[in-house]
């Protein structure tokens, strides 16, 4: 170890750009580890959604379009188009200690969703990693139509 210490100053002289590139790399990887950790909520696996549903009867808000919505969706989800959803509306407010899943198609949009959920005082926030694909991919049952 001691040997690579002393030779380090000489590698990184010798290549300045490799050696910038690797610590722009992990300066890259470091940031986006700590974005995941205070950024107020959780992702989670299929199993791990299922766990909640049923376990502790979390809510499973499902941002995607109403047609994507009605091709087929994670049972007990509720649709909530990313243009209506509000954090602050009344029902909403009454679940403030329930967890509350926010799923979309692919797993993008419902990081928005639950970003605005933390800032309105929601405890208990999840996404599902993947979004509904996740949950396809992992051979478990669709709902079809509006519920």
């Amino acid at each position: 170890m001691s040997e690579f210490l002393h030779r380090l100053p000489e590698f990184i002289g010798n290549h300045p750009i490799l050696s910038m590139a690797f610590f722009g790399v992990l300066i890259a990887v470091i940031a986006s580890e700590a974005g995941r950790w205070f950024r107020g909520y959780k992702e989670v696996t299929p199993a791990e959604l299922t766990r909640l549903i049923n376990g502790e009867n979390a809510l499973v808000v499902d941002v995607s379009p109403p047609a994507d919505f009605e091709k087929g969706h994670v049972p007990t989800a509720k649709n909530v188009a990313m243009a209506q959803f509000d954090p602050e509306h009344k029902d909403l407010n009454k679940v403030k200690d329930k967890p509350v899943v926010v799923i979309c198609r692919s797993g993008q949009t419902s990081a928005g969703a639950a970003t605005r959920l933390v800032k309105a005082g929601f405890q208990r926030v999840y996404t599902l990693g993947g979004g509904t694909a996740a949950w396809t991919g992992a051979d478990l049952p669709l709902a079809k139509g509006k519920k």
